[in-house]
């Protein structure tokens, strides 16, 4: 019988279609504004110091909270899997689109193995995303089955993060990114050089299951691309925030008490009353709802410690229980309910999942709104659009420039 790594290895090297590429142009973009919307702040002036441009990037793909997002496998594949493709030199677009790909395709799929346990303690974009990054520098380096395999076997025995970073204010959730992905390359490169990786890495005796999950679930593999699977993120807050304000801006501006009801671990992440700095900000749904009853509308300044100040008397009202219904339909489905003044809105799917897509003009406007917040010249998204289409090189030199 194969294992879950020889199976995986497998299942990444398959030949890709136009379409398939095409659907990753659209998660590049969307990690070129998570970047750009990442030069404001405090991130940002840490690592202008570091010399390799492509980390810098990855240190700021997930600052705003708009990385895209698979469900299931509760994990942002993007931060951690566009830096290693280009990391393990991608020559061309349609290579980095495949390397890319094959990234997301790896970590998700481990991703989607990882049970409640490890989920408790372990930051699955940490923990998976050192094989994804393997998986996108395997790709991306030509490497065969048997190659890929040993660089999964790396990644999976090196794999980790701790979810306590949550604790505390940090930048231990942007170093988990850049740790998993220039890990995953690493990997990738001891393999193409002969060092043979431990295949069962992942459900052996003392692998990765053993020590980190209880009941994990069974390998989904399938004749498409997990890619396809994963949400994007409209607004600057953790996606277990965004049921909450996707049902408040339909519900509108109303007086009184506002109750939200949503799934257990939207509140074990955003039960947060009382924040005091913009990344409290972003993981509070009471703040979140303040700002969509209050604004009709949900911007990156809104979580910022002048909005926070402002809307105190707003979050005050907001108050956060779990319901059984979301909590069981979860993690397959992010749903929460508002309801204020004797009316609610439910939402079982939220603005940017696959079952109510964001579409292509809404992506590029979310690069040119955070490249505006970003403070990037006019030209920028357009600046992004020319690199993409002109390869990896041209790429690298952008992050060059706007993390600088």
């Amino acid at each position: 019988m194969t294992t879950i790594v020889e199976q995986i290895a497998a299942h990444v090297s398959r030949p890709l279609s136009e379409s398939d590429r095409g659907r990753a142009r659209f998660h590049l973009v969307d990690w070129l504004a998570c970047v750009a919307g990442g030069r404001r702040s405090p991130v940002a002036a840490a690592v202008r110091g570091l010399s390799d441009p492509i980390e810098r990037a990855a240190l700021l793909g997930n600052v705003m909270e708009m990385d895209d997002v698979h469900r299931v496998a509760r994990l942002h594949p993007g931060p951690v899997v566009w830096p290693a493709a280009l990391m393990a030199g991608a020559a061309t677009p349609g290579a980095l689109a495949e390397a890319a790909i094959a990234g997301y395709e790896a970590m998700i799929a481990l991703g989607e193995t990882l049970d409640d346990r490890h989920y408790a303690h372990w930051h699955p974009t940490a923990t998976a995303g050192m094989f994804g990054a393997a998986a996108a520098a395997a790709r991306a380096m030509g490497l065969d089955e048997g190659r890929t395999a040993d660089a999964l076997g790396h990644a999976a025995s090196l794999a980790g993060g701790l979810w306590h970073m949550r604790h505390g204010n940090s930048m231990t959730k942007q170093v988990h990114v850049l740790h998993a992905a220039t890990a995953g390359v690493h990997s990738a490169r001891l393999a193409a050089a002969g060092l043979t990786g431990a295949s069962g890495s992942v459900e052996g005796e003392q692998g990765l299951y053993a020590a980190m999950t209880d009941r994990p679930e069974a390998l989904r593999l399938s004749d498409g691309w997990k890619m396809a699977e994963v949400s994007f993120k409209p607004w600057a807050a953790c996606r277990h925030a965004h049921p909450a304000i996707d049902a408040a801006l339909e519900l509108g501006r109303a007086e009184g008490p506002i109750l939200v009801a949503t799934y257990r671990d939207a509140l074990t992440f955003c039960d947060r009353p009382d924040p005091a700095t913009a990344s409290e900000a972003r993981f509070s749904i009471q703040h979140a709802v303040a700002v969509a009853m209050t604004h009709g509308k949900v911007l990156p300044e809104h979580f910022e410690p002048a909005a926070i100040a402002a809307l105190a008397a707003e979050r005050a009202r907001v108050s956060v229980r779990e319901d059984a219904d979301f909590s069981a339909r979860y993690p397959a489905h992010f749903g929460a309910r508002i309801s204020a003044e004797g009316r609610s809105v439910e939402r079982i799917d939220t603005l940017g999942d696959p079952e109510r897509p964001l579409d292509e003009a809404a992506i590029n406007a979310k690069l040119a709104t955070l490249c505006a917040w970003g403070g990037l010249p006019a030209d920028a998204p357009a600046e992004a659009e020319r690199a993409i289409d002109s390869g990896p090189a041209a790429l690298i030199a952008l992050l060059d420039g706007w993390t600088r």
